[in-house]
């Protein structure tokens, strides 16, 4: 009898201790920090998101090294949304259901990002995407954010310069219709370009699928403008810049970050060259953050240089791994709360501080392409 007591209490006891390591409603001290990130690693804009990977695995490795959150290690659930906006539904709620991910950096292009948005919102998981740029992407929610600059920002950065540094009188605009992004960027430059004089005198459309573009080149052609804004991502853009040379396009070409990717040189080859376009960094900047994160990533990864959709990764994870310490917790709340009140933190993309709308105030560059290569030409604040 005593032999049955003592095995039926130490049984319950064992089930009593089971209970108490179940309790607690989040993951435990001793448990990893889950975060997930969603890029496009596959698809159209592959390199984008494989770069924003090779950037975030370098910095987890760092951070673990040195002891990583909150005395807890942190890990990264990646997941390929195939650069569709479909699949970033799927990879979000993936993320948050079955990997329990506590914060979720991604995604890339800004029609993906709003395909995910929503259900991070809904949910309460603060999602943070390093490079989606349309003003629509935060309007979804209070958990979601940015470490980019926004259209409205790089819109205007582009028209102010073909008017002022190119002395541009007129131009033609280009635009992937199927991209919130690009037909966002084109709305900004044709308000800035014609209330600062220019007029626009040819716009024509496209989607990504395209690979013939000598129609709308020829239509270019035929009004001779000053310049031309290709506010699209690199794929489609080799394609068009090789084609205009082909056709004589004399033309000055004008895009965004989204031209930023050594596939724009595989496909345009020279005739790249002599086009400008905005971006979130240049390698040329001679300020410690950004020549110790292109030393650090050449190092990882065989001399490769980051482009600037990694180191906006590289910041938006970082950001991230900042507001948990600063809130002390990887409660959704407050991580939300810490990254709304972001201020003064310098990445490699500049010092950011979150505005009302968990938008970065940052400042832009303009990147000039010469013999296929990036050149820094200016860097453009905030007004």
């Amino acid at each position: 009898m005593r032999k049955k007591l003592w095995i039926t209490m130490l049984v319950l006891a064992m089930i009593f201790a089971v209970a108490l390591t179940g309790c607690g409603g989040g993951q435990e001290e001793s448990d990893e920090i889950v975060i997930g990130a969603v890029f496009g690693m596959t698809g159209d804009i592959a390199t984008f998101g494989q770069s924003s990977k090779e950037a975030i695995e370098m910095r987890v490795k760092e951070v673990n090294e040195s002891g990583g959150v909150l005395g807890r290690q942190v890990r990264v659930v990646f997941e390929d949304n195939k650069s569709l906006a479909t699949e970033t539904a799927l990879a979000v709620e993936k993320l948050i259901e079955q990997d329990e991910v506590v914060a979720i950096i991604g995604a890339i292009a800004s029609t993906n990002t709003l395909a995910g948005a929503p259900i991070a919102q809904d949910a309460g998981v603060p999602m943070i995407s390093g490079t989606s740029t349309a003003e629509s992407v935060t309007e979804v929610g209070d958990y979601i954010f940015r470490a980019c600059f926004i259209d409205p920002f790089q819109g205007r950065v582009a028209a102010q310069f073909a008017l002022q540094n190119l002395e541009a009188k007129t131009a033609a605009v280009l635009t992937d219709v199927g991209s919130d992004y690009s037909m966002g960027l084109r709305d900004v430059f044709v308000e800035n370009f014609t209330a600062g004089g220019g007029k626009v005198v040819q716009t024509s459309e496209f989607v990504v699928q395209d690979t013939d573009f000598n129609a709308v080149l020829t239509n270019v052609k035929a009004q001779n403008p000053d310049v031309v804004y290709v506010p699209a991502y690199y794929n489609s853009v080799g394609l068009i810049l090789a084609q205009a040379a082909d056709l004589g396009i004399d033309a000055t070409f004008i895009g965004t970050d989204g031209w930023d990717s050594p596939t724009l040189f595989e496909l345009a080859g020279d005739a790249a060259n002599g086009h400008f376009f905005t971006n979130h960094y240049s390698p040329d900047a001679d300020v410690p953050e950004v020549q110790d994160f292109i030393a650090a990533y050449g190092a990882a990864y065989n001399g490769k240089t980051p482009d600037a959709l990694a180191a906006l990764g590289y910041d938006a994870f970082n950001m991230t791994l900042d507001a948990i310490t600063r809130a002390g917790s990887t409660d959704g709340e407050a991580i939300r709360d810490a990254l709304a009140e972001t201020a003064g933190f310098v990445g490699v993309c500049g010092t950011i501080t979150m505005d009302e709308k968990r938008n970065p105030i940052k400042s832009a560059v303009m990147i000039e392409i010469k013999d296929q290569k990036q050149v820094y030409n200016a860097t453009v604040s905030p007004e």
